[in-house]
């Protein structure tokens, strides 16, 4: 049974994402920093704190909708760095790694939103000392 969002294996691989695209976006021209820089590292925030925050949320239907805000989130950030890529912001073999974990990521948001949405809705899920409906 998981405790907490922390205990989510997707909330772990993109926690770990964002530390590796910060380190990697730290390196890009100074002039990107307002630009590219700083939407790439919002992007890549994004699906570890909507993920948390939805874990928290009280009814499934808030945690799934917070799920698909970090699906989203995931698709953007796919973009971007392929984006950089085409610049030559990214190395060949850092972007490969990195579209790998991004597909990585979304496959699990995918494996955790299904269920979610076949399951009846508890508003008190958090609240009761009951099972929990979340898994991945």
């Amino acid at each position: 049974m998981l405790k907490n969002y922390k205990d989510l294996k997707v909330w772990k691989k993109s926690y770990k994402l964002s530390l590796e695209i910060y380190r990697i976006t730290a390196k890009f021209p100074r002039e990107e920093i307002y630009g590219l820089t700083s939407q790439i590292r919002r992007s890549v925030v994004s699906i570890p704190s909507n993920t948390a925050e939805g874990f928290g949320r009280k009814t499934t239907t808030d945690y799934i909708r917070m799920l698909y805000i970090s699906y989203g989130s995931v698709c953007e950030l796919e973009t971007q760095i392929l984006l950089a890529g085409d610049l030559d912001l990214i190395e060949k073999g850092e972007l490969g790694l990195l579209i790998k974990d991004i597909e990585e990521i979304e496959r699990m948001l995918k494996a955790l939103i299904k269920p979610l949405e076949n399951k009846p809705l508890n508003p008190a899920r958090l609240f009761c000392g009951g099972p929990t409906p979340f898994s991945n």
